[in-house]
């Protein structure tokens, strides 16, 4: 089992959903950074269950206690490790499903994969909550970025049928989306987040779950990150961006539109405004061959309904190996999409980061300033 990802900038998570703790190992952080853990609270509080209707009634303060690799506010240089205590869990919801496979789970794959040797409880190592170390991850490499103005940001662009506006792909600015940060259901168009919000309640209130889409942005990052082929700057943040549980889809700037357009039309066409070299579209997401064009990054994370749900559905039982029924209980999102953006923004920061750290070594924050 591989939990490990990075180049320059490496993160290992560790731990399971109903295990005494989980955590992350950064190495290839830079020395003499000073971390603001106000800042990282709120980004950890961003993606924390239990604060209101639209998530699992799981609460978990998720609070980050730093092992090592951080003395007298600064970052040492040494591989820094990062545990959460897990506090609230409720692991008999599952004893009596343990043999049950539960439709759209890891459960038959790791059994499988594992041997039977996997813990089973809220899913173990493949369960979402998985993703808090991430974005503890995240939320510092979103810190070391800012220094250099580069912001990490992200909106709902849709949750079941219903659809927020798009992002500026050419003019977009960090302010914007900083602005989101703040919101419970961060959207574009208010009118837009209500909906969402009633389609979320309802699909709870039917034992059912439903998905959605979350549109995010780098803005402010130089031209010439990244290499062609297998070391792209979308293959790195698809990479990562799959590993995020419920992500089943991922495209950059026009996406599977672009197949709609003819050439002329699907073309950025270059420009150069005040000084500087631009494009006056942005179908390409502010990528080509692989590498940064200076441009604002544009990608959409596709994210499937909640699989835990409590109405009744059909599955196996691993033991008996007979075909039977289960109705999953237990404290569940009816949707995850609210509390995957953190998530998604965390992921791309560290990918990011990854990069820079790669283009211009460990002291590229000095080297900058």
């Amino acid at each position: 089992m591989s939990s490990s990802f990075g180049h320059k900038f490496k993160i290992t998570i560790f731990g399971e959903s109903h295990g005494k703790a989980i955590g992350v190992v950064l190495d290839g952080l830079p020395p003499g950074i000073k971390l603001d853990m106000e800042f990282i609270k709120s980004e950890m509080a961003r993606r924390s269950p239990g604060k209101s209707s639209l998530s699992t009634a799981r609460s978990e303060a998720d609070e980050v206690e730093i092992l090592s690799g951080y003395f007298n506010g600064m970052t040492t240089g040494a591989p820094l490790c990062g545990i959460i205590f897990n506090r609230n869990v409720r692991s008999e919801d599952y004893s009596a499903i343990r043999n049950l496979m539960r439709p759209s789970h890891a459960d038959y794959t790791a059994f499988i994969k594992y041997d039977g040797f996997y813990d089973y409880r809220g899913g173990g190592h493949f369960s979402g909550r998985i993703t808090a170390p991430l974005v503890f991850a995240g939320a510092i490499a979103k810190q070391i970025l800012s220094t250099q103005n580069i912001a990490v940001g992200s909106h709902i662009k849709s949750i079941h049928n219903i659809e927020d506006k798009s992002f500026d792909y050419v003019n977009l600015k960090a302010e914007t989306l900083e602005s989101l940060r703040y919101l419970a259901l961060p959207v574009l168009d208010k009118d837009a987040g209500e909906k969402m919000e009633k389609c979320i309640l309802n699909a709870k209130e039917e034992k059912d779950s439903v998905g959605g889409v979350i549109e995010a942005a780098v803005v402010n990052l130089e031209a010439g990150l990244g290499s062609p082929f297998f070391d792209s700057v979308e293959s790195r943040l698809a990479h990562i961006l799959f590993s995020i549980p419920a992500v089943k889809g991922v495209e950059f700037g026009a996406g599977f539109d672009i197949t709609k357009m003819r050439g002329f039309k699907a073309n950025d066409e270059f420009v150069i405004e005040n000084g500087k070299i631009r494009t006056s579209t942005n179908n390409s997401g502010g990528i080509a061959g692989g590498i940064t064009n200076g441009m604002p990054i544009i990608f959409r994370v596709a994210v499937k309904p909640t699989p835990s749900i409590s109405l009744p559905q059909k599955t196996v039982d691993i033991s008996k190996f007979e075909e039977s029924s289960i109705c999953i209980k237990g404290r569940h999102d009816p949707c995850i999409v609210p509390r995957a953006v953190p998530v998604v923004e965390a992921a791309a920061s560290v990918v990011i980061l990854d990069f820079l750290l790669e283009r211009y070594g460990e002291k590229w924050i000095q080297w900058k300033n």
